[in-house]
């Protein structure tokens, strides 16, 4: 570590002392920066002198030393100007980059490269396009650099111009409208041009193999991968990475495996990169213990090996240990990134673990990914799902830049919980900001109005959707209408709206008209709604159940059996219902009607208890859907072991007296 003294007695000798440090690798502290910096107020360093220590202050992000370095440089270099102008690019200060290159006392054609590459990251295309075009000698990196710069902002047109008026092509630009292409999803033209090449370097191919995976031709880019691998080049660790997502993308897995060999043999094995995309290769072809095992081997596990775990696990339904994993990352030191954070959130959110996921809040909050808009769009969708609709509004109000994926969150979440006119007024709002709707939209404007029972608002959203064709209207936005409809009440004007649908409708739309016969007892209609579902799906078991339930609630007992009957017959087995909680970090689980917890015995008996108190309290169970015709103490009791008894039971042994 290089220190230096708050007086300097030789100036020169502490240039000579940062010029060995740098030249030799050292890591300097920031302190010898500062200290460096205020010695030079008074006095002028050459320009090798500057040159590496401007190096080092702008690799560190130090502008403010930086610039007072170089304005104590005498007669500084092209080069010097060159380098500060790349460093206020990279900081977005670009009307300081642009200022000094133009008080440069003279440029070459590397100054005016960077100037024109520092408009585009700043996304200034319009300078950079002056610039370029009042540039006189211009190299091929002047027009590829352009040519990027094109593609970057979606002006194709102008890329292939500029590319078919290039004096000379490297490998490099043809390189450039092949990643280019690709990355606007014009990826026939992409293969024309790459057909093309005189001649084609390893960028080449793995350009071309990743922008078909990117476009959903994984088929075709393992092909070209092969063809590539007969071609005779050896492919790096980006080529392997790309080869192993177009595998994930198609789960073939004895392709990956193949691979996951040339990644051994290649000696790659401990490249993060690809550990990555061997642990997100076999958790998407259900090869779990793989993934762990190949996460168990990386020897220097960065957070992208841990966050390919964490939504392997997630992808493989195992949300504990996705939570379990995240929990060990953060022990041994890993700082989440966005992606870490919506992965473990995702696991609260399907394990509905909402202290889990307050804790992850926490978290976020710290490391000031609170805002992120991707993490914020979990956070919503996590306290959405565990029941806080307002700590999921919160969230939303708190992310900086939202995108269409914030909205539909927000919006899906209030409407699940009956927040019919909160919905409303966000829509409102998000078509202020100009954020056009999509169909995820749409879906959840109407099942706001279902669950919160505004009919007429429902009829008008859905007629103004679909007569502007602000969206592609589709089957589920039908069955979100007929739902409206049906738990109004209007269960005749609904069978006409479904056979009156402009697409043939399927099971999903019959059974929301069914749904609504049970609340609203219509035999003629719930017959044939069934109809219809069975032709469309012979082996629906919820049709059958919800008719069934229906006949009951009829007292039609009979009927009830022969339809038990029926799909007793056609082998269609109803899936027993089911619930969850976790509870001090332990998950319980229950089937209805469910023994098998170890302190069942205990349950049951406060059921028992349970039921009578219940009955002091004037409680009446609804025994109208029991699908048997049974005696009336039978029925109560059916009513009482439903699964949702069993869940307070164990909640209140657990907690209140203690059982572990």
């Amino acid at each position: 570590m290089l220190t230096f003294p708050a007086i300097f007695r030789y100036l020169r000798n502490s240039r000579r002392l940062l010029s060995f440090s740098v030249s030799d690798s050292s890591k300097i502290h920031e302190k010898s920066f500062g200290c460096l910096a205020g010695s030079t107020k008074n006095a002028k360093l050459s320009d090798s002198s500057s040159r590496a220590l401007l190096h080092d202050l702008l690799k560190n992000l130090r502008l403010g030393e930086a610039q007072q370095a170089f304005d104590n440089t005498s007669c500084p270099s092209v080069h010097l100007y060159t380098m500060m102008i790349a460093g206020y690019a990279r900081s977005h200060r670009l009307h300081d980059a642009l200022k000094l290159f133009y008080e440069m006392p003279m440029r070459d054609t590397v100054s005016w490269n960077s100037m024109i590459k520092g408009c585009l990251d700043c996304g200034n295309l319009s300078k950079a396009k002056e610039i370029f075009y009042g540039m006189s000698g211009r190299n091929v990196i002047s027009w590829t650099t352009m040519i990027n710069g094109f593609m970057q902002f979606g002006e194709v047109e102008n890329a292939e111009l500029l590319f078919h008026e290039m004096p000379t092509r490297d490998v490099a630009a043809w390189n450039s409208m092949i990643s280019g292409y690709c990355s606007n999803g014009r990826v026939e033209d992409a293969i024309n041009l790459f057909e093309v090449m005189p001649l084609k370097d390893l960028i080449s191919w793995t350009s071309m193999i990743g922008g078909l995976d990117q476009n959903g031709k994984s088929g075709e880019a393992l092909f070209l991968f092969e063809k590539m691998m007969g071609s005779g080049f050896e492919p790096t660790s980006t080529t392997l990475v790309c080869a192993l997502t177009a595998c994930a993308n198609l789960l073939a897995l004895h392709l990956g495996v193949q691979i996951h060999g040339q990644i051994i043999k290649l000696g790659y094995c401990f490249d993060n990169f690809l550990s990555a995309s061997l642990i997100t290769f076999y958790a998407n072809c259900k090869q779990i213990e793989n993934a762990c095992r190949v996460f168990e081997v990386s020897l220097h596990k960065n957070v992208a090996v841990w966050t390919a775990l964490l939504t392997g696990y997630g992808s493989n339904c195992k949300h504990e240990s996705a939570l379990k994993a995240f929990g060990d990352m953060i022990r041994v030191g890993v700082l989440p990134n966005q992606s870490s954070f919506t992965s473990a959130l995702n696991a609260c959110c399907r394990l509905e673990a909402l202290d889990r996921g307050k804790e992850i809040h926490s978290l976020a909050f710290k490391l000031g990914l609170e805002t992120d808009v991707f993490v914020g769009n979990s956070l919503i969708v996590m306290y959405s799902k565990c029941g806080f609709v307002n700590d999921g509004v919160a969230a939303f109000k708190r992310i900086g830049t939202k995108n269409i994926v914030s909205w539909n969150a927000v919006i899906m979440g209030c409407a699940q919980h009956g927040c019919g006119m909160w919905v409303l007024v966000l829509f409102n709002r998000m078509i202020r900001v100009a954020m056009n709707p999509d169909e995820i939209t749409f879906t959840g404007l109407l099942s706001a109005c279902c669950h919160s029972g505004m009919l007429q608002k429902g009829r008008h959203i859905f007629k103004i959707f679909s007569q502007n064709k602000l969206v592609e209207v589709k089957l589920e936005h039908y069955a979100c209408m007929v739902d409206i409809l049906g738990r109004c009440g209007k269960l005749e004007e609904a069978e006409d709206f479904i056979r009156n649908m402009p697409l043939k409708p399927n099971s999903m739309v019959w059974l929301a008209l069914l749904s609504s016969c049970r609340v609203h007892p219509n035999l003629d209609v719930a017959e044939r709604a069934v109809k219809s579902i069975l032709d469309l799906e012979p082996h629906c078991s919820a049709a059958y159940v919800l008719l069934s339930n229906i006949y009951a609630s009829a007292s039609r007992w009979s009927d009830v059996s022969r339809i038990r009957g029926k799909m007793k017959h056609n082998g269609v087995l109803k899936e027993p219902g089911s619930s969850w909680f976790t509870l001090k970090g332990l998950r319980h689980e229950f089937l209805s009607g469910d023994r098998s917890h170890p302190l069942s015995g205990k349950i049951y008996k406060k059921l028992d208890w349970l039921g009578v108190k219940l009955k002091e309290f004037g409680y009446v169970p609804d025994q109208q859907f029991v699908l048997h015709d049974v005696e009336a103490e039978q029925r109560k009791r059916f009513c009482l072991t439903i699964v949702r008894g069993l869940l307070l039971d164990l909640a209140w042994l657990v907690l209140w007296k203690g059982v572990q």
